[in-house]
């Protein structure tokens, strides 16, 4: 549990730096474009490492020391950044800069994450899984809390240079925490003896595995279809709210969330989620459903703030027991290869989220709910008409379609009692 805690303050000072580059470099294409397309195209390049690479990054992991996938990951992500930093420094940054950046930072990071799960079962005991998935998540915490705020006050007083060389600091503490300790080998099962074979076989090994346990396979495409829904609404919410008013402003309301998120991923370090996980899953997901659903109705920045607090006090649990169920049901030998095609498979369709996103605002219900829109009388008197209240509406439906996606995980059997099918691997 020492080396545990040792990585997770390294990645979670890493997480904080990540963030406050991440907020500022959003806000840097805004203001310099003025398109939500342009700043929707960023989240699309960050999420395409993911699915392209996935396949190679479990293969990695479970082949290689998981200390030193971690630690070359984070080495690589600290290049992209120092290479933002430097075209800024010279005058020469322009918005494709970014892309390169975030999609050479997306790719690293596909082979940091599942060494960090992989690792973590290896470490930590099965009953404090859970917890140690609320520990995990409370770097994500920290730093939605500090960093918008932080990152929205320094953005406006020294500018994006001073963010940039902060995140570069912060890529030196991670480095040195790995370097401080060592990993436990994962104990050979038989599991992992039939995957060994070709780069290929292996590669297909994790898709394998889920298609053969239907309960899991089942809740990962069920959070395949949510994370379509949430990730939509997610490449709106930053131009939506500088619209509404500055980025210092949406920094704190930002931080607000951050509490939530802390109080969530908090809660779930001290309790652990209810013995029957999938439970917690599906409560935590509707209320995210209904968040989502109520974000829209009416668009005033207290009101988002609060909205956000209860969204992000959900998140945590939700995402602490699936963890907790995938570390459980997952052998750890051969967790790599399953953790990272686990991770392409529900990030397979957000691509397509981030590329719809921009222009389905823009183009149609920006217009429908202008002065005079196709919508602005039917839906005017309820949520408003202007700018921003087609983006509203966008959250309000596709809130109603997130609560219904979440009924598959109590309306599938074999999700709902996977719990009980699966025996435990750890």
């Amino acid at each position: 549990m020492k080396t545990f805690v040792i990585i997770w303050t390294g990645q979670l000072v890493s997480t904080l730096g990540s963030s406050l580059t991440n907020f500022a470099l959003g806000v840097w294409i805004y203001a310099t474009t003025g398109s939500a397309t342009l700043f929707a195209m960023t989240l699309l390049v960050s999420v395409l490492p993911q699915i392209a690479l996935s396949p190679l990054a479990g293969v990695v992991v479970d082949r290689w020391d998981r200390r030193w996938v971690m630690m070359l990951a984070d080495t690589g992500a600290a290049a992209s950044s120092l290479f933002v930093a430097l075209m800024l420094l010279t005058g020469r940054l322009e918005v494709w800069h970014v892309y390169v950046s975030a999609f050479f930072n997306a790719g690293f990071s596909t082979f940091q994450w599942p060494a960090y799960a992989a690792v973590t079962s290896l470490l930590v005991p099965k009953a404090h899984l859970g917890r140690a998935g609320g520990m995990t998540q409370i770097g994500d915490a920290i730093s939605q809390l500090a960093a918008p705020a932080l990152a929205g006050a320094l953005f406006v007083t020294v500018g994006l240079p001073v963010i940039l060389l902060i995140d570069l600091a912060t890529y030196l503490v991670a480095l040195a925490t790995l370097l401080a300790v060592r990993f436990p080998k994962p104990e050979a099962t038989d599991e992992g003896a039939a995957a060994r074979g070709s780069f290929w076989h292996e590669a297909a090994f994790g898709w394998r595995y889920i298609r053969a346990r239907p309960g899991l396979l089942g809740l990962l495409m069920t959070f395949a279809v949510l994370n379509f829904l949430v990730s939509t609404t997610f490449a709106l919410y930053t131009p939506l709210i500088l619209g509404m008013t500055t980025p210092d402003v949406l920094g704190y309301v930002n931080s607000v969330a951050g509490l939530g998120m802390l109080a969530g991923t908090l809660l779930m370090s001290v309790w652990g989620g209810p013995k029957r996980r999938i439970f917690g899953i599906f409560i935590a997901e509707l209320v995210l459903g209904v968040t989502t659903l109520i974000f829209g109705l009416r668009l005033s920045i207290p009101l988002i703030a609060v909205n956000n607090f209860c969204f992000m006090l959900a998140m945590p649990v939700s995402n602490g027991c699936s963890q907790a169920i995938w570390q459980t049901k997952v052998k750890p030998d051969i967790q790599g290869r399953v953790f990272a095609i686990r991770r392409m498979i529900a990030s397979s369709i957000m691509p397509l989220a981030y590329a719809v996103a921009g222009p389905l605002a823009e183009l149609v219900f920006e217009p429908w709910m202008a002065e005079g829109g196709a919508l602005a009388g039917v839906l005017g008197p309820v949520m408003g008409v202007g700018p921003g209240h087609g983006i509203g509406l966008i959250f309000t439906l596709f809130g109603a379609l997130y609560m219904l996606g979440v009924g598959a995980i109590l309306l599938h059997p074999r999700i709902r009692r996977l719990e009980l099918e699966i025996p435990d691997a750890v």
